[in-house]
């Protein structure tokens, strides 16, 4: 009996000692596919954004390898092919005296788009902010200082994102959650730590050189390049520091819905 009890007790430690030894390595196994899921070991490689249009109203190329690694960090850049859906943004650096007529059309025509802003936009056109967010807009966040972001370490880029969600915050009670990288330009590792930081990173299918403030009073050049582009899925990007958008808005507008498209904001976005 006490040999047989001796073995029960040696079989007892040998289980034990086993299932510890298990739950060790499963531990050690957690651990390390934690680290390996930090940012230091992802790409850094800066990616500049880029499409290539198609005529005739088709989807652009966006380049397939660049799409996939967006879509692998839940980023967006081009809703489906099957609905008639388009998304209006506006990227806001700087206010150059055109955004309260830009709201004004959205009003009248009924279309609510996303405004991204920057901390200086924030310090210095708050009224017009609260304007965004009282209308029904989406407020996205295009960082602090407008820094490209491969350019910076993993501390700073969460400073220049959540310095700016925290600000909008506290004026406004608006969580942000879509962030446009500054100048378009993003990589697999900055992709993982905005996605970590709870946003989904917003690029486009359709732009233009409408930023340069030298390239102005050409309105009829505007309306063709937006109008000649869009397509169902598009996510349009235009610049609010852009006069000529803002003369040429209402009538674009006007025209992308007689063309049959319906806007949409990036809340009812469609993949």
């Amino acid at each position: 009996m006490k040999l047989k009890k001796g073995l029960y007790i040696f079989l007892g430690l040998t289980i034990f000692i086993f299932t510890f030894s298990l739950i060790s390595l499963n531990n050690s196994t957690n651990e390390v596919s934690i680290q390996t899921s930090s940012t230091s070991v992802l790409s850094n490689k800066k990616i500049g954004w880029g499409i290539k249009r198609n005529a005739n109203h088709e989807q652009p190329d966006l380049g397939e390898n660049n799409k996939k690694l967006l879509e692998t960090y839940q980023g967006i850049a081009m809703g489906n092919n099957t609905d008639t859906y388009v998304y209006l943004t506006f990227d806001e650096g700087y206010e150059a005296g055109y955004t309260a007529k830009i709201l004004d059309i959205l009003k009248e025509n009924n279309v609510k788009a996303a405004f991204f802003i920057t901390g200086h936009y924030l310090n210095t056109q708050s009224e017009l902010v609260d304007r965004m967010i009282k209308e029904g807009h989406i407020v996205g966040n295009h960082t602090v200082n407008h820094k490209s972001m491969p350019d910076l370490d993993d501390e700073k880029i969460k400073e220049e994102i959540m310095n700016l969600h925290t600000a909008v915050y506290s004026k406004f009670n608006y969580e942000m959650k879509y962030i446009r990288p500054p100048m378009g330009e993003f990589s697999e590792r900055t992709l993982e730590l905005t996605r970590n930081l709870g946003y989904t990173t917003t690029m486009w299918s359709f732009a233009y050189d409408d930023w340069d403030e030298n390239k102005q009073g050409r309105e009829e050049y505007g309306k063709d390049k937006i109008l000649s582009n869009v397509h169902n899925g598009a996510i349009i990007l235009l610049h609010a520091n852009s006069i000529d958008n803002a003369n040429i808005l209402d009538e674009c507008i006007k025209e992308i819905k007689n063309m049959g498209y319906e806007f949409k904001t990036l809340d009812e976005f469609k993949q």
